[in-house]
């Protein structure tokens, strides 16, 4: 048997318990108010609500239609149903706008200095609905303010509030931050119950990761490099990855991870690495569980670094390198030499004729004619 096949039964229990535990559900609003001048104190409020952590209907109080569905099957709900999660949003409002009143009072600010209450909440449940996750918090000018715990059933904070603040928080919003939590659980079934019956939704389909295993020069130690496994393009974001070398896993802390991170259509990607030599040949490999798949995806490394140059090529290159510049001298050599000869020919020339002496009795190559009495005798007419 293959390291390869060996490494795919040791993490076949791993698969099939990150099925199990991966198909997980969220819904969470997100709610931003500004205080602004306004006599009545019913400042503007927007919010976005995240259905596994897309996008299905956004709020703007301001609008004459403050609610406008994203998702087509959000579209198709019943009457009743739409205006109860629709009074829902509106409720919230209203508490958004007493809660950034108080703290206007709390920390004596004006309305028209534009202070911002931004506040989250919703719940994570399994594949039972059952709970694993509920968030209800408050921030104030960026600023974290309080927030509540589901399972203790009262109102914290990680900074220094005053005991009359808390006081305040625990005896004014308690019951209604622990409605939130049961309500989240409620409506969140509603909606995954309208998603499944209009699967048409193009957005309600799950997406396959689309798997890569490559390596880089390490940019601090060009003798290392940088193994990396991406998973991109899949919904929803659960996901399971591992680096494994052989048939043995790498430790959590020999990683890094980028997190699941979103892309602009949606969908996630997650990035882990590991550093190992240069010289390192061994087996690595990628292996990613999805609840879009039947079987997990299992990457092998093919030992090539994608932005590394071998030392045969190196070598190649400086030779090509060097004989570029012995040729660049070379003709710069020639090309003064034949200049400097150019220059020196018709001085040498002028300099031979000037000195050259012409024997008596001897024809000139230059004249036409004889000197005068050469070759007649006085008297002589050379006829008879």
């Amino acid at each position: 048997m293959t390291s390869a096949a060996l490494f795919v039964v040791f993490l076949a229990v791993f698969n099939r318990l990150a099925a199990v535990f991966g198909d997980k559900h969220s819904l969470y609003y997100f709610y931003t108010i500004q205080s602004k001048t306004s006599d009545s104190h019913l400042y503007d409020c927007t919010a976005v609500t995240l259905l596994d952590d897309r996008q299905i209907d956004f709020y703007n109080s301001s609008s004459d239609k403050p609610r406008t569905a994203k998702q087509n099957w959000l579209k198709i709900i019943s009457e009743s149903d739409w205006i109860i999660s629709t009074e829902k949003l509106q409720y919230d409002r209203e508490l958004l706008n007493r809660l950034i009143d108080q703290q206007l009072n709390e920390f004596r600010h004006n309305q028209s200095d534009g202070h911002v209450l931004q506040w989250r909440h919703g719940c994570e449940v399994d594949r039972s609905l059952t709970v694993v996750k509920s968030i209800s918090e408050l921030a104030y000018d960026g600023i974290g303010l309080i927030y509540f715990n589901c399972t203790s059933e009262t109102w914290l904070t990680s900074g220094k509030p005053t005991d009359r603040m808390l006081e305040k928080w625990n005896k004014d919003y308690r019951r209604t931050a622990i409605k939130k939590c049961e309500e989240c659980v409620r409506v969140l079934e509603m909606y995954l119950q309208y998603r499944t019956a209009n699967t048409t939704d193009i957005n309600t389909s799950q997406s396959p990761p689309d798997v890569h295993m490559f390596a880089k020069k390490s940019i601090r130690d060009s003798r290392k490099r940088i193994l990396t496994c991406m998973a991109t393009g899949f919904y929803p974001k659960d996901v399971k990855m591992s680096v494994g070398k052989f048939t043995t896993s790498l430790p959590e802390h020999l990683i890094t991870s980028s997190g699941v991170r979103p892309n602009d259509d949606e969908t996630s990607q997650l990035r882990k690495s590991v550093e190992i030599q240069e010289d390192d040949k061994a087996q690595y490999y990628c292996y990613v569980s999805h609840s879009s798949l039947t079987e997990p995806v299992i990457k092998e490394w093919d030992g090539k670094c994608i932005n590394c140059t071998d030392g045969r090529s190196r070598t190649g290159l400086i030779v090509v390198l060097i004989s570029v510049v012995l040729v660049f001298i070379c003709v710069l050599i020639c090309a003064g030499g034949i200049g400097r000869s150019c220059r020196s020919s018709p001085t040498s020339n002028h300099s031979i004729a000037n000195n050259t002496e012409i024997p008596n009795g001897s024809p000139s190559s230059h004249s036409g004619h004889p000197p005068d009495g050469d070759g007649i005798e006085n008297g002589d007419t050379g006829i008879s």
